[in-house]
């Protein structure tokens, strides 16, 4: 790894990192866009994801920390960087690039990957999560961190769903983006429930989550044979407010509910999720 001062925040070289708040020019925006890395944490998540670390940039104690953080992990930080380089800043050029004061003080930036086929996620599969219109950023986040934490072996995504390379997706999550598999299933907002039927086919039962089914999930996971974590399932959420859609709740194998105290309606979307995953555990 390349270590190199840069002392003008109108550097080209830092162009990767620059402007992260402007919607119509941050460097992560659109299919060609790319993957930005903000924190240590994220940044070593990065480094030792399948994604190819273009370059990094931050402060000298960050830096240090890098070091320190990854090769207490066991890594080291120069192997996983490559031939990528690290451009050191000020804090006061970094605020200058991103355009807003941080307090991380380290990024990475990758290409984005190949996207996945739906059957590259499927493989061998037993428990995934099926995404309709969650289109709130943080929610897309906390989702591929509770699908880190409970052991889920990928995500699904219906029409209308947010960009999960959109830099602060991939903050929230913590980085685990870059590692839990996802896919998109196609489609549009009223027919991308069809691919549901290549889950079927593939021997999963699809659970759809709603406050107003009469199965609790644990009466659900039992009645799919799923109890104990034998069989294969796929949890489906809908996007907040909203929920699942009729078309997508037709499409499931059935629906369930996550009991709740009386006078409360439901639950923020990701929290249901990372419910759902612990009874799948559970």
């Amino acid at each position: 790894m390349r270590v190199i001062d840069i002392g003008d925040p109108a550097d080209s070289r830092l162009d990767p990192f620059r402007d992260l708040n402007v919607a119509d020019r941050r460097p992560d925006a659109g299919d060609s866009g790319l993957v930005i890395a903000e924190g240590l944490y994220v940044v070593g998540r990065m480094l030792v994801s399948p994604l190819s670390t273009m370059a990094l940039a931050g402060t000298e104690a960050k830096l240090g920390r890098l070091r320190e953080d990854l090769a207490a992990e066991g890594h080291s930080l120069d192997a996983l960087a490559g031939d990528a380089p690290f451009y050191r800043v000020s804090n006061e050029v970094l605020s200058a690039v991103i355009g807003f004061a941080s307090s991380r003080d380290v990024l990475a930036v990758a290409p984005r990957p190949t996207p996945r086929m739906t059957s590259d996620v499927l493989g061998p599969a037993r428990t995934l999560m099926v995404l309709e219109g969650v289109n709130n950023a943080e929610n897309l986040g906390a989702m591929f961190r509770g699908a880190a934490a409970f052991g889920a072996d990928g995500i699904l995504m219906g029409a209308a769903t947010a960009d999960p390379w959109y830099r602060r997706t991939v903050r929230v999550s913590m980085g685990h983006v870059m590692n839990v598999p996802w896919a998109n299933l196609g489609g549009t907002p009223t027919t991308w429930q069809r691919g549901l039927t290549e889950l079927h086919d593939a021997g999963f039962s699809t659970i759809a989550l709603t406050p107003s089914a009469d199965a609790t999930l644990a009466e659900a996971m039992a009645r799919v044979g799923a109890a104990g974590g034998a069989g294969r399932v796929a949890l489906l959420v809908g996007a907040e407010g909203p929920g699942l859609t009729e078309h997508a709740m037709r499409a499931a194998t059935l629906r369930a509910r996550i009991p709740m105290a009386a006078g409360v309606d439901s639950l923020n979307v990701a929290t249901a999720a990372q419910i759902a995953l612990y009874e799948r555990f559970r």
